[in-house]
């Protein structure tokens, strides 16, 4: 991939391991240099009590390449709560944007001019789970970021997938409230 890239867009959602262990990041992919940089600066720069950014680190003082910032989706509010986001997820985020670059979807000639924004879901049951089982947990989220990503490097689902399958996908939530479980 030469040139610009602009900004691309994707999500995923793995799940399949104990509960609250899935992951459902969306990811803004471009360049740092056009809006996306701007939106990272103001992400990094403008905290947010109880929605802390922080960049995707492999540890504290290696941080991954494209920079990747990691936000949120639930309001964080208990230590346990943070040190797992902060810890296992911000790992796995990091793995998950090297898969990323090793397997092409990102080029490694871009590694240094493109960035990424991650929304991470986080369940807040973790917080409550005695027996975490921290390397599913990472697992999960790493495949998840992996998988967001390539899809938005991919264009997927394409135009032409979403307009064959618009009248046969569901939203599971939309369902359940139509059978009044919800």
């Amino acid at each position: 991939m030469s040139g610009r890239i602009g900004i691309r867009v994707g999500e995923a959602l793995v799940a399949g391991g104990p509960p609250g262990t899935a992951a459902e990041p969306e990811v803004a992919i471009g360049e740092m240099d056009g809006p996306l940089g701007t939106a990272f600066a103001n992400l990094l720069g403008n905290q947010v009590a109880g929605h802390s950014r922080v960049l995707a680190l492999l540890n504290t003082d290696v941080m991954v390449r494209p920079a990747t910032i990691c936000v949120s989706k639930v309001t964080v509010t208990s230590e346990r709560y943070t040190n797992i986001l902060m810890g296992t997820v911000q790992y796995a985020t990091a793995m998950g944007v090297l898969d990323a670059v090793r397997n092409g979807d990102i080029p490694k000639e871009k590694a240094n001019d493109l960035g990424i924004i991650v929304s991470v879901w986080l369940n807040p049951s973790v917080a409550t789970i005695d027996n975490l089982d921290h390397k599913i947990l990472f697992d999960i989220h790493r495949e998840a970021t992996t998988r967001a990503i390539h899809k938005a490097m991919t264009n997927e689902p394409s135009i032409d997938w979403l307009l064959q399958n618009q009248d046969k996908i569901i939203h599971k939530y939309f369902e359940k409230g139509l059978k009044g479980e919800i």
